[in-house]
């Protein structure tokens, strides 16, 4: 039986180490921003240098031009320095960019081919701010965060070499402070990266929300609830709030906590060197240059502090992403797919099959199902709701695998040939057509991405669809809004019924396909739905009389199990289900 997909959760922070491919793949724009990383902070360690000679040699010279060459030379290095960070910056922001791009694009491809049962357990609203808000979180880290770190990082290094070298004495006192600095670092890091975690989990449930009442606005708007999902939205908001304050409660507390210890370690060295400068064991140009590395490394500790209240957000939303990218779908491939013919015949087989939902493994959809349709031919399946009919479709588009028995095309078991290849040779008119926030031309041309506006206009003529759309302020060019809300029920039904006629797939999956035509629009389109069932392979759910009648069989189906199956008329003598059914649904007969 199959499952819900399992997530493998990570540490986050080993999550991290996902974001090398994707830095190595910019290997140019990588090299670059190292590069003036490199220089930058040479510059950077190159300054209190500077300052001690322009001090010692520079004030204290008796040529009065010394001390212009000295200051000369200091404004060359920050020449070089604003060069550097310039340059630093611009790579890596541009890194950054392309980064969260590749990231996007390989997230996005991922989703869509995982199986629906991934789609049955998880909301829209929420895959979307993985999408968006995690990632963005990332590019500000590779393109802020990430380089402040190992700027700080050199900076840090160099500035310890430095007060060593500069001063043995003092560099060791610097040093006992260094565990007071690390400690708080360490006991509130994990607590940021929960919170973190937590923080982007509230943010996708309130986003969620939002994606799913705006996308039910007219029937939110009709019952009148604005202010009942404006107020689940707000309590949603209040709860990310609440753990977005508690994030930042503790990282307010480390921030201050390492900026006290630093700054009052350097105070007390500066005092010690303070008293040796009187002493005469110390320049003040070597207590200068002891000072500014000091304060070098003191705010490169500072900002690491808070660049790791940042990457401990960031792993959580990458955490989150990779737990996307852990999960494989079911329904893939083979490794070595039958080849398809270029048109399949269209003999359809399925062979005690029984199916369960993966979010209802305890509610068999379809028990002990059998049925063989043969090449062209055109069969109905009817029966009241939850009886399996939908089911019988997804199934065939292998959508979803049966836990028992097989399905066959052309004699060939789904499970042996590649699900794009299959439903290349599918064409689908669904209940609740899909339509694009595109033109009207190009939700057309779905169904085939290479047609013509000529084969686009004559699949809208067949679908009887071409006088309303020329109707239409920009014609065929037309934006039909997102949803088509600019459209009627029926109209973009008629633009499902003109994308399967341009598709002209050997099978025709027709799911309740005329059920929002009223019966003035499902006679004129009569015509064209025997055009699109000639020479084809047709399986239909169907309530109208209309369909069933023109079905070359039809098949009852109850709890998942066919009950009777037949012609319109044998069937009616026959009595049973479909009798009960024609007489309370078909009263047009």
């Amino acid at each position: 039986m199959a499952s819900e997909p399992t997530v493998r959760t990570r540490a986050p922070l080993r999550s991290l180490g996902a974001l090398w491919p994707l830095l190595a793949a910019e290997r140019g724009l990588l090299l670059r921003w190292l590069g003036f990383l490199a220089l930058s902070s040479t510059a950077t360690l190159a300054l209190p240098v500077a300052v001690r000679l322009m001090i010692d040699h520079g004030f204290g010279a008796k040529d009065p031009g010394a001390i212009d060459r000295w200051f000369l030379g200091l404004w060359l290095v920050t020449a070089v320095l604003a060069a550097a960070t310039a340059g630093r910056f611009h790579a890596v922001s541009v890194l950054g960019e392309r980064v969260v791009a590749r990231l996007r694009e390989r997230l996005y491809r991922h989703l869509l081919r995982l199986d629906m049962a991934f789609f049955d357990a998880h909301r829209s609203g929420e895959l979307v701010s993985r999408l968006s808000a995690d990632t963005e979180q990332i590019r500000s880290m590779v393109s802020s965060s990430l380089s402040v770190a190992l700027r700080s990082l050199l900076t840090l290094a160099g500035s310890v070499a430095m007060l060593v070298a500069t001063s043995p004495r003092l560099a060791a006192l610097a040093a006992v402070g260094i565990p007071l600095v690390v400690a708080p670092i360490v006991l509130f890091g994990r607590r940021v990266q929960a919170a973190s975690k937590e923080s982007q989990e509230r943010l996708a449930e309130a986003n969620a929300r939002a994606a799913e009442a705006l996308g039910a606005v007219a029937t939110v708007r009709s019952m009148a609830r604005e202010a009942h999902e404006a107020e689940r939205y707000g309590e949603a908001l209040q709860r990310a709030l609440g753990v977005a304050r508690r994030r930042i409660g503790i990282q307010a507390v480390l921030t201050a906590s390492v900026i006290l210890l630093v700054f009052g370690a350097i105070t007390l060295v500066l005092w010690l060197g303070a008293k040796d400068v009187i002493a005469g064991r110390m320049s003040a140009g070597v207590l200068g240059q002891f000072v500014l590395y000091a304060v070098l490394g003191a705010g490169s500790v500072g900002a690491l502090s808070e660049v790791w209240a940042e990457v401990q957000r960031t792993a959580g939303g990458l955490a989150r992403i990779r737990e996307l990218l852990d999960i494989r779908p079911q329904v893939v491939a083979p490794a070595q797919p039958r080849p398809l013919p270029p048109r399949l015949r269209g003999e359809i087989r399925f062979e005690d099959v029984r199916f369960s939902y993966p979010s209802r493994p305890e509610t068999p959809a379809l028990e002990g199902f059998s049925l063989d349709i043969r090449p062209g031919e055109t069969v109905a399946l009817v029966g009241p709701s939850g009886a399996g009919k939908s089911t019988v479709l997804q199934l065939l588009l292998r959508l979803y695998d049966p836990q028992q028995g097989c399905v066959r095309v052309d004699g060939m078991p789904l499970r042996e040939i590649d699900p794009d290849a299959l439903r290349a040779q599918m064409a689908v008119v669904p209940q609740q057509p899909a339509i694009f926030a595109a033109t009207a031309a190009d939700n057309i041309r779905y169904g085939r991405l290479d047609a013509s506006d000529a084969e686009v206009e004559r699949a809208a003529r067949l679908a009887e669809a071409h006088d309303f759309l020329v109707r239409l302020p920009k014609g065929y060019a037309t934006w039909l809004g997102e949803r088509g809300m600019r459209l009627s029920g029926g109209q973009q039904q008629r633009i499902a019924l003109a994308r399967a006629i341009l598709r002209d797939a050997p099978i025709l999956l027709l799911d309740e396909a005329t059920s929002a035509l009223d019966a003035a629009s499902e006679r004129s389109i009569q015509h064209a739905l025997e055009h699109l069932l000639r020479d084809r392979t047709t399986l239909v759910v169907a309530h109208r009389l209309a369909t069933v009648r023109r079905a070359d069989r039809i098949v009852v189906m109850d709890q998942g199990r066919i009950v009777a199956q037949g012609r319109h008329e044998a069937l009616l003598a026959e009595g049973g289900l479909y009798a009960e059914l024609a007489r309370l649904q078909f009263v047009d007969g």
